[in-house]
C-alpha cells in the first residue's frame, strides 16, 4: 500500500478528529431546563442549538448572548455536542494576583478572594437572610454608614467579653423615644442620678433621693 492510498485511508478519521471539538458564540440560552441548554454559532453558517452545558456543582450562570463557549462533540457527532466551559472576555475581571480567585458579574458586582487571606466583597445591595441565625467571631468590627444604620427586632442585648459587663461609648446625642432603665447609676457630667443632692436655703445639703 502506497503512502497516498493509506493518507486516503485516514482522511475520514482525520475530519472526525478535527470535528470533535469547537470554538462557538452563545446565541441563546435556555436557563428552565435541568440542565441548561444552549444555541451556538460553529462554523460559518453552523447552529448547533439544544447543546448542554455542564458546570461545576454548587456553581452556576446564564451567560449572555456573545459569550463564547468550548464545545466537544460526543462521537464526533455533530449533532451531539455538550459545552464544557463558557466565557466572556467582555466581562471577566483581569489583572488577578496569583492564587487570587473572584465571582463576578457583568454589572459590577464581585467577590473576591484575594492575597492574604483577604476577601472583598462589592456590589450596590447586600442581602444575606438567615431563617435562623448569623454568627460573626471576631478581634474587632467595624461599620460605616454615611447616611445611618437601623435595628429593627423586639430586643437587643450586649454583653461583654466571657459574658462580663459591656462596655458601650457614644459618641455624639443620644435620643430614645421611650423609658431609659438602669440597674446601676446614671452620671451626668459628675452628678449622680442615685447620690446627688443639693443645697437647702439654709446652706445644709439636702438627702440622696429617695429610691436611690
Amino acid at each position: 500500500m502506497d503512502r497516498n492510498t493509506f493518507n486516503r485511508m485516514l482522511d475520514p478519521f482525520k475530519r472526525k478528529l478535527c470535528g470533535m471539538a469547537a470554538r462557538a458564540v452563545v446565541r441563546l440560552v435556555s436557563d428552565g431546563v435541568r440542565m441548561q441548554a444552549l444555541q451556538l454559532g460553529l462554523l460559518d453558517g453552523e447552529l448547533a442549538d439544544g447543546v448542554e452545558r455542564f458546570q461545576n456543582y454548587g456553581l452556576t450562570s446564564h451567560p449572555h448572548p456573545g459569550a463564547e463557549a468550548a464545545v466537544i462533540f460526543l462521537g464526533a457527532d455533530r449533532g451531539h455536542g455538550v459545552a464544557i466551559a463558557v466565557d466572556d472576555r467582555r466581562y471577566r475581571l483581569v489583572s488577578l494576583q496569583p492564587g487570587e480567585v473572584a465571582l463576578y458579574t457583568d454589572e459590577g458586582d464581585v467577590i473576591h478572594l484575594m492575597r492574604d487571606r483577604r476577601i472583598k466583597v462589592s456590589t450596590l445591595h447586600l442581602e444575606v437572610e438567615a431563617q435562623e441565625d448569623v454568627t460573626m467571631t471576631t478581634r474587632r468590627f467595624g461599620v460605616t454608614a454615611s447616611e445611618g444604620v437601623t435595628f429593627t427586632t423586639p430586643a437587643f442585648t450586649a454583653r461583654g467579653a466571657g459574658g462580663g459587663a459591656a462596655s458601650a461609648r457614644f459618641e455624639g446625642a443620644l435620643h430614645t423615644t421611650g423609658d431609659l432603665t438602669t440597674d446601676a447609676d446614671a452620671k451626668a457630667g459628675a452628678v449622680s442620678l442615685r447620690a446627688h443632692t443639693h443645697p437647702e436655703t439654709n446652706g445644709a445639703a439636702t438627702l440622696p433621693p429617695i429610691g436611690g
